[in-house]
Parts: structure tokens; sequence; C-alpha cells
């Protein structure tokens, strides 16, 4: 329970009617989530605003509302703030109703369009096997230490996270690494959280349904440096020409990685096969278990962060090497007629490309690689004949398939990939809507020794169709529909 003057503190505030000399014993944004005494903050989302419930909100018992606009009838037993913006509002009143818990851990952000899941999970099981207590929040899991709490979000809401940051420090974690999605940063959900080190690994097309142009894409992840303290690190990919430009503005200690530039933490990756990469890091070897150059990158990346905050260089390469990979991201096993399968969370043009440029970089001249893929259903359109184009460009074959259609038809959407092919890339092509079939058709079509790549999905044990989620593990069905062919 917290003074309601107590959680306004760094509230950018327009006016104040009543009095804030009262006690707050709970925080919402859901007006069904609203008890007796209640604060509940009105924002405004994609889909509704929270100022149209702000009378049902009262009912339930609300004592204070934080809006951006006065109701035009005041009760005068109740008190009401009036903020600029309420999103923003809601992240700094939060952290303050949780006592600042990001001010008591190294708090670690990772921002980009690929490679956010594989940094933050390597930096918490790093750090873990450095012998610190360590926090993650990421796509795949939360983790307080070891241990494991189902994620709903890349980055969850304000009020959420805080709790899970205070519940982290209350487990004494010395550490959190964190995903900071693009959606995250515009919504405010971010706002108020102390970040010692902020980490860019690379930005291309996604999430174009939700920011309407790339350029406020780049802008989203760029504010997120813009307001780190002069304290913290900002750390980026200097291979990709938009990490120059989350440093513009940025008060903190600019640092870079690369495989391809000059940069303060420099790798070059002597070989690439499936069974790992041999890196050399900074003047030092390393061999590690993932694969490709896209994840010698994030190893580098989380090297960097690491050495940043003060670890041993010869001590973090060391567990690095002996680390897996993270659960969806280029996750592969051979079957028992020679097959490699590998399931990857590839659902953006240039992450399916990356994979599928490692692979043809691995590949025996005589090895044949069949890739499924699909798209989601309400996301960005404009990248279905991108990724179809991709798919076509590096495969020996091409399933087509559904991934998580959500609203709409899973025919359609796969129609829309079809649209730009050429008539060379058209015969590579087969269609087939059930997932489980087209993974099905895919070991059917694979001999002894070919790749079969089944993308888009990666860790997620779901399909969601139609407002309603199934279960549906990538991993799993191909690990059945092997055992199936082999009996």
């Amino acid at each position: 329970m917290k003074l309601l003057k107590d959680i306004l503190y760094k509230v950018d505030l327009d006016r104040i009617l009543g009095n804030t000399n009262v006690a707050i014993p709970h925080m919402c944004f859901d007006s069904r989530q609203v008890q007796k005494d209640s604060l509940f903050i009105a924002v405004k989302g994609s889909l509704s605003d929270g100022h149209n419930f702000i009378e049902q909100s009262i009912k339930q018992g609300a004592l204070a509302i934080i809006c951006e606009k006065l109701p035009s009838d005041i009760n005068d037993k109740l008190v009401y703030i009036k903020v600029k913006d309420s999103s923003t509002a809601l992240g700094v009143v939060a952290s303050n109703f949780y006592d600042n818990p990001s001010e008591k851990l190294k708090l670690v952000g990772i921002t980009g369009t690929n490679g956010k899941t594989t940094v933050a999970t390597l930096l918490h099981n790093l750090f873990q096997a450095l012998g610190y207590k360590a926090g993650l929040l990421s796509t795949v899991v939360y983790k307080i230490g070891y241990k494991s709490i189902e994620a709903t979000h890349t980055t969850p809401d304000a009020i959420r996270l805080n709790t899970l940051l205070n519940e982290m420090v209350l487990e004494g974690c010395k550490y959190c690494f964190m995903e900071v999605s693009s959606h995250a940063i515009d919504q405010g959900r971010i706002a108020g959280l102390d970040f010692d080190i902020a980490a860019f690994t690379n930005i291309s097309r996604d999430h174009l349904d939700y920011h309407k142009t790339f350029d406020d894409y780049i802008l989203a992840k760029k504010i997120f440096f813009d307001g780190l303290k002069k304290e913290a690190i900002a750390l980026v990919n200097k291979d990709d020409r938009h990490g120059a430009t989350m440093l513009h503005h940025t008060k903190a200690t600019k640092k870079s990685f690369g495989l391809r530039t000059i940069a303060d933490y420099k790798c070059r990756v002597i070989e690439n096969q499936f069974s790992g990469l041999h890196l050399n890091l900074n003047g030092q070897d390393i061999y590690t278990k993932l694969i490709g150059s896209f994840n010698a990158s994030n190893i580098t990346a989380a090297f960097g962060v690491a050495v940043e905050l003060g670890e041993d260089d010869l001590q973090v390469l060391t567990v690095l090497s002996a680390l897996n990979p993270v659960e969806g991201r280029f996750q592969q096993f051979k079957s028992a007629n020679g097959v490699i399968a590998i399931v990857d969370y590839a659902h953006t043009p240039d992450a399916l490309q990356n994979v599928l440029k490692t692979i043809a970089d691995i590949r025996m001249g005589s090895q044949k690689v069949i890739c499924i893929v699909g798209c989601g259903g309400d996301r960005d359109k404009g990248k279905r004949p991108l990724m179809a184009k991709a798919a076509c460009q590096w495969s020996d074959q091409v399933i087509f398939t559904s991934d998580n259609p959500r609203s709409e038809n899973a025919n359609a959407i796969i129609a829309e990939m079809k649209e730009d092919l050429t008539a060379s890339s058209i015969k590579k092509v087969l269609c087939l809507e059930d997932r489980a079939e087209a993974i099905k058709l895919g070991i059917t079509l694979a001999k002894p020794g070919d790749i079969l790549l089944v993308a888009g999905k990666g860790h997620e044990k779901y399909q969601e169709i139609k407002g309603e989620r199934f279960p549906f593990d990538d991993l799993e069905m191909l690990k059945t529909r092997f055992k199936e062919q082999e009996s």
C-alpha cells in the first residue's frame, strides 16, 4: 500500500482534483480488475479507450483516476489526476508503486527485429552459470533465477513488468535481462525503468501493421536509446546501418559490436558447421553450439554486455562456449534415416533469409533444402510475398502452409504469399493449409541427408485460429511424424 502523492513522483501532471494524501492498495488499467480504493489509469489502447470505462471503475470502487481527459461528472469524493500521456504515467506510477525495483537491479534491455530472445537468454544463462541470481523477461519465458513463469508478451505491461522486477529483487536477483519490443516502447510500458545497458541487435521489416511505416518502426527503437541516462551503456550492432541511428541524441556511453566492421567487440567466423561455430572474438578463439553468422552476432552482443557489466573476458567466453541454443531458434535434430530437421522462429523476411543462408553455407552439394513456412494473420501483409521470395530463393522445395492465421483465412494468406513469385519459383512451391500435414509432406519428400526447415513458430506451443489457441508444437510434430515414418 502506498500514498497516492508518493506514487505520482516524476509523473508529468497537468491538473489534480482532490486530496492525494490517500492510501492506494491496488492499481490497474483494466476496469475489470478494479478493487476497493484502486487507482485506475485510463489508457488509450489500440482496441479500446480506458476513458470509456472510468464510470465503471468508479462503480467498482476506484478511489483515484489518472486520465488524459477529465470526465464531465466529477465525484468530489474521488481524486482525479489529469496527465498528458496516460501510458507513460502508468509506467512511472507502476515503478513507484513497487519501490522502483529496476533501480535495485542491473537492468539490461535488448531491442531489435531479430536476436532479442537469443541475446537475452544467453545473458541470463551466462550470469546464472557465473554464480549470480538473474531474471529474464523474454518472448519464450519469464524467469526469476531458475523459476520459470509463462510469458504472455515479449515485454509485459507496465504493472506486470514492475511486479516481476520486484519479485526478482525480493528473490535476491542482481541482474535482469529483458527483451524490449517496439510496441512496449511506443506504448510507454518501459516508462520509469532505470536501464543500465541497452543493446541493439538489428532492424528489418516487421510490425508494419502497427507502426505503419518503417521509419516509425525505427523511431520507436530509437526512443529507447534517447531516454537512457548518461551513466548507461548503449551497445549497438555496427554492421547494421541503423545502429548509428540509435546512438543519435543518446546521453549514454556509446559502444559497438560487429562482424564486418571495426567495433569495440569484434567477431570473426572461422568455421560454421551444423555442430556449431568456431569464432575469434576480440582476439580469443571460442567454440559454441550455436550455428550461423546471425548467432555469431548474437554471441558477440552477449559478450559485449557481459564485459561492460564488469565480467572477465576469458571467463565469459568459457561459459558462453558451453551454452545450448535457445528453444525454437535453429533448434535441430537428425532423424533415424539421416534427415536434418530444423525448427526456427524466423517470421520476418530477414530472419528467414538469415536461417536459409546459414543452411546454404553449411550444406553439402547433394543435400536438398526443404522449407515449410507460413505467415501470421492480422499482421503486416506486406511481408508475405517477401517471406515467400526468401523461401524460394534459398530452398530446393517449398511448402506454404498456415502459421497463426488468427481471424484470417489461411488459404487467402497463402495466396498472398504467392502473388509476386516468378514462374520458376512457383515450380518449387506446394501449398497445404494444414500445418501438420505440411510437415508430414516435408518428411515424405526429404531423402537421407536432406535438410528440412520448419519456420515461423519456433518455441510456440499453439496455433491461433479464429480466436482459439489449439495445441501445436513444430518440434514435437516433426519428431512424431518421423517416428510414424520409421515404424
